[in-house]
């Protein structure tokens, strides 16, 4: 009777250790680059199918959506993620949830470290409290990634909304001439707004043999309204792939809000990806803003379009 409960005492210790041994095997299967990435960003991920995906969920927002509760998986759930090019460079790609006040702080922050923001976007309506989705992409080694997008990460949940100023009810009525000028292009006046439109005909597009112009949608604009002295600004840029980081650092180092990065065409050739901005203060410093950003486009223009 002994012998038979020792022989099972035997097979479940060996049961247990073959398991735990089963659960260092995993853990071990994680590169120790990738370790130290999750030591280092002191966060939580896994490592399947040759990525490292590091996880950022929004636990600490209670979100509904038309009044339903939503928990964090049901698409609040935010990571970034890393795997190995061929020559051993790590690729990073992410997607992070970010509320409205927390988009640009976070945005400037990746910037300034050599972050690529790739896209800005909502993905639902009637969120409450309202979300935005920031993707994100790097390369280069994995410690030095996880070194440069730390500060961004490191910014959410701790935002704080900034107070608006409420609007002056008076003030010196809009320069327009003085805007235009520091455009480098002439507006039209609609009412109390002041738009400029600057078109991409160095783009030279087409479609069906079409040229697509700035009338088509193929443009970088700026509204203003307000006084001289408090304004806002809104407007939409048409960039080529390689002008939107240095499109974004350009507003947001004048002090303008990025509320959207997308398409506005598919199988457009070559491809024109699109941001959405708005600020607030003195009409010169945002039309200031506007011209920075006006100035990172053309500088790398194929010599022609491709059009379909």
């Amino acid at each position: 009777m002994v012998s038979f409960i020792q022989k099972g005492m035997a097979i479940l210790f060996a049961s247990i250790c073959f398991m735990l041994s089963g659960i260092t095997a995993f853990a071990e299967e994680v590169p120790s680059d990738y370790q130290e990435v999750l030591k280092s960003l002191d966060r939580k991920g896994d490592f399947k199918a040759g990525v490292l995906k590091v996880n950022i969920p929004r636990s600490d927002l209670k979100m509904t959506i038309q009044g339903v509760s939503t928990p964090t998986p049901f698409g609040f759930g935010g990571w970034i993620a890393l795997t190995k090019g061929t020559d051993g460079t790590d690729v990073m790609m992410g997607d992070l949830v970010l509320l409205q006040e927390e988009v640009n702080p976070v945005m400037s922050a990746l910037l300034d470290n050599g972050i690529d923001i790739t896209a800005l976007h909502n993905h639902f309506f009637w969120d409450d409290p309202h979300v935005y989705f920031m993707h994100v992409h790097g390369m280069g080694k994995a410690a030095d990634l996880a070194r440069r997008v730390k500060p961004g990460l490191d910014l959410i949940g701790h935002v704080k909304p900034e107070v608006a100023a409420p609007a002056s009810s008076g003030g010196t009525p809009l320069d327009t001439a003085k805007l235009a000028k520091i455009a480098g292009h002439e507006g039209e006046q609609t009412g109390a707004v002041y738009k400029i439109t600057v078109g991409r005909h160095d783009l030279g597009m087409k479609e069906h043999g079409a040229t697509i112009n700035a009338r088509m949608g193929l443009n970088t604009w700026a509204a203003f309204v307000g006084t001289q002295e408090d304004a806002a600004i809104a407007g939409d840029v048409a960039m080529l792939e390689d002008e939107v980081t240095p499109v974004l650092k350009a507003l947001r180092k004048n002090g303008l809000d990025v509320v959207a990065i997308h398409h506005h065409m598919t199988g457009d050739r070559p491809v024109v990806i699109f941001l959405h901005y708005w600020g607030r203060g003195s009409a010169e410093k945002l039309a200031t803003g506007f011209k920075a950003a006006l100035d990172e486009l053309g500088k790398g223009v194929p010599s022609h379009g491709m059009g379909r």
